[in-house]
């Protein structure tokens, strides 16, 4: 089977700043990825590197196959990726469903999510569709943003601490929906800062260190390997 994404030794930088040192992971079609690792570890630079978003990068990062590491970031984002960055990126002039529909299909892919399903996905949206984007909670951001990525037709998802400052309930919320993303076959690459959030959700972890992946720990491994991660994360 193709990977959905395979990276091999990949450097970059933002300007003169080395940040990535070597990264090398892979990721099958369905499953659901955890980079964990300290602030300033390399995990958001992973993710910005794929996307071409960083400064100079070297080595491979292919998608579906396809050698990405030379392509500029629109092309990349054809190529089936959806990136939702920390930021979130809610345009607040416009209405929670006006941002919703905003992006464009991707040309040549099958089609993303349609409306109807966001909103059965995330109820809170239907309710709030009218609203300005500033008028939304951070909950309501993070879904919207994640949400917007759907109607695209992108089946690999890059989701950068989503949990970040919120509310339990909208936590729980969130996890139910990579659960049932990764039940409809997405692929999915979290970074995330919330340990408890991330452990039941995901297939594989990949802890990062000064730019580097120190170790890999499977799912069914993970309690065995909570000493080593206690002392690398501080959890």
């Amino acid at each position: 089977m193709t990977p959905a994404l395979e990276i091999e030794n990949l450097q970059a930088w933002y300007g003169e700043s080395h940040i990535l040192h070597g990264v090398s992971l892979t990721v099958q079609p369905g499953e659901v990825v955890t980079l964990l690792g300290r602030n300033g570890a390399g995990r958001t630079t992973t993710l910005r590197a794929i996307m071409g978003l960083t400064g100079a990068r070297s080595g491979s990062i292919k998608v579906n196959g396809v050698e990405a590491i030379r392509l500029p970031t629109h092309r990349i984002a054809h190529l089936g990726i959806g990136y939702c960055p920390e930021e979130r990126g809610i345009f607040a002039s416009l209405s929670a469903e006006e941002n919703l529909m905003l992006p464009p299909q991707l040309a040549g892919r099958e089609p993303g999510m349609s409306v109807a399903e966001i909103y059965e996905m995330f109820p809170n949206l239907v309710e709030r569709r009218h609203s300005q984007g500033t008028r939304l909670s951070g909950g309501e951001q993070q879904m919207l943003a994640v949400a917007r990525i759907l109607r695209t037709g992108a089946r690999l998802l890059l989701l950068d601490e989503i949990s970040e400052g919120l509310a339990p309930v909208i936590v729980q919320a969130l996890a139910k929906m990579i659960t049932t993303l990764k039940a409809k076959g997405y692929t999915i690459v979290m970074v995330e800062q919330n340990f408890r959030f991330a452990a039941p959700l995901a297939d594989r972890f990949y802890v990062m260190e000064h730019g580097r992946i120190v170790t890999t720990i499977a799912a069914a491994e993970l309690q065995a390997s909570m000493p080593a991660l206690t002392e690398l994360l501080g959890v």
